[in-house]
């Protein structure tokens, strides 16, 4: 099944550590959208980042094929998000294709995410070569202190 992460999962290690059978199908984007810190994980104590539909805007992120065990496995590490499938484009192709993706309703004042989860966006980010004013973006988001 493909999966489309934008968060703490475009990072490497965090998501062999969830999902075992995670595969690399590409770098995408999912157009019409902006990551924005949407809401605190109960998980992480935390923001956390969501999607939100905005014209003109794309998210960037990494599309994986996981099983669909390692798919339910990943609903419970997403606590507050719902899964729904949307069109992603591969940048390498551009090319449409429908994955599944986590999406959390926008609270009122989620506060700012954790340096470490920060850094799990930004690795995973650079590891998978994402265009550079994406990371620019994504380097901008104010962190709280650990």
């Amino acid at each position: 099944m493909l999966y489309f992460a934008y968060g703490s999962n475009m990072h490497w290690g965090q998501m062999q550590q969830r999902c075992a059978s995670a595969r690399f199908v590409g770098v995408a984007r999912l157009p019409e959208h902006r990551l924005a810190i949407t809401r605190k994980s109960r998980r992480r104590l935390c923001g956390t980042a969501g999607v939100v539909p905005e014209t003109g805007s794309e998210v960037w992120g990494i599309l994986y094929d996981i099983d669909n065990g390692d798919l339910t496995l990943l609903d419970d590490f997403e606590d507050g998000y719902r899964r729904e499938k949307l069109a992603v484009r591969l940048a390498a192709v551009e090319r449409s294709v429908e994955a599944w993706i986590y999406i959390a309703e926008k609270e009122a004042c989620p506060p700012l995410p954790n340096a470490l989860y920060k850094r799990l966006m930004l690795e995973g980010a650079k590891h998978w070569g994402l265009p550079k004013t994406y990371l620019a973006y994504l380097d901008a988001i104010e962190a709280a202190d650990d």
